[in-house]
């Protein structure tokens, strides 16, 4: 129903780069309803990964991230509300900012007809270099409509300009999300390196709650947020296939029909706990100035376009598991409103690009930025793929 819509204006986080002279010559492909780590459609068709045509670029700005691998366009915008910036950087090599939630205005981006910003969403920039990143963020970070007469948005500096100034945690797995053994062995290769490198380094530090808590915790705002998409009559069927699951049913997909039809008070509930669990980043964040983790759980997977994406699997260490498992290292930083970056740190034995996502305190965008920026200067960065 979108497919003949031409916008009337332009987003506000778009605009805000053409003010500055940016040229703007195209749109990129997406799947359907941004909501996918895969890129096709039935309109344009598949869009592959230039490291292995076979496999996926990802999503939602899989389009953005291969235009940047082979050199189409130099920069570009995303969003990102279950990792649609950072899984695409991750599997095309390339790197991806995903701002501290509500610092790029998101009017505009939205599907038409939607005024109201979700909750977790945002719009971020990709690019080729961290520094290019930097450049985007301090265009589009600022208020936007009725907050911009009152309120201002000014992100810190950055305090630390070089590596051995930083404190770094580092997270290789989770019991939520396994990781495949080619990208861990890449993450602790650049722990190896870091820790002779930086101020201190911690393989075990992490925010005062469990991962377990934080992936229910994502997993129902997630859903509710996106909820607004059904229709009244899609909103009675899951309301109905609800009231008919046990008790204890906790899969992926009972997990967000519960979502989709939450009552308000239940919400309010998780959204409170949500709040709680903000704290306790934050006070990590006393002690450390970023956490390093994975930004997916594989390299990128063979395109899968059979049935719905909850019903698919990826291979992680020889088994199959559920893709969307993988959702965990979407909403680690995601759904507490935190700053990621994702920075490539080199090839898989299968010659597959893998990124390294960089969590920084809440409106920390720059810290997160500048230490993507000092690993391209010592450790490596974009590398484009075979034949461009």
């Amino acid at each position: 129903r979108f497919s003949d819509n031409i916008a009337a204006s332009d987003a506000v986080a778009l605009k805000r780069l053409t003010d500055a002279g940016a040229v703007i010559y195209g749109q990129t492909n997406v799947p359907l309803m941004l909501a996918d780590w895969q890129s096709y459609n039935d309109i344009y068709g598949t869009t592959n990964n230039p490291w292995d045509l076979t496999r996926s670029p990802g999503g939602s700005s899989g389009g953005s991230a291969v235009a940047l691998a082979t050199g189409m366009s130099a920069i570009e915008i995303g969003s990102d509300i279950g990792a649609s910036i950072r899984n695409p950087a991750h599997y095309c090599g390339v790197y991806g900012h995903k701002p501290t939630w509500g610092v790029v205005p998101y009017r505009g981006h939205f599907l038409p007809g939607e005024v109201h910003p979700t909750d977790i969403t945002v719009a971020g920039p990709l690019a080729r270099s961290a520094r290019d990143l930097s450049a985007m963020m301090k265009l589009l970070a600022g208020s936007d409509g009725a907050e911009a007469r009152a309120m201002k948005i000014s992100l810190p500096p950055v305090r630390q300009t070089k590596l051995k100034q930083f404190r770094v945690a580092v997270m290789l797995t989770s019991p939520e999300s396994e990781v495949d053994e080619p990208v861990q062995d890449l993450l602790a290769k650049l722990a190896a390196f870091l820790a002779k490198r930086v101020k201190a380094l911690s393989l075990d530090a992490r925010p005062g709650f469990s991962t377990g808590e934080a992936m229910d915790v994502y997993i129902t705002l997630l859903r509710a947020a996106t909820s607004r998409r059904q229709t009244e009559e899609e909103f009675a069927i899951n309301a109905a296939k609800v009231k008919g699951f046990a008790a204890g049913a906790d899969s992926y997909y009972a997990k967000m029909l519960r979502a989709y039809v939450i009552p308000h008070r239940s919400w309010l509930m998780v959204n409170e706990r949500r709040h709680q669990m903000r704290l306790l980043w934050d006070q990590f964040f006393e002690n450390w100035d970023v956490m390093l983790c994975p930004a997916a759980a594989s390299a990128a997977f063979p395109h899968d376009h059979v049935g719905e994406r909850h019903e698919r699997t990826i291979e992680v260490n020889g088994k199959r598991v559920a893709t969307t498992d993988q959702l965990f290292w979407a909403g680690y930083s995601g759904c507490f409103y935190l700053p990621s970056t994702v920075a490539p740190m080199g090839l898989t034995p299968q010659g597959l690009p893998a990124g390294v996502q960089i969590i920084a305190r809440q409106y920390g965008d720059f810290t997160a930025i500048r230490f993507a920026e000092l690993l391209e200067r010592e450790y490596g960065g974009f590398v484009p793929p075979p034949g461009y």
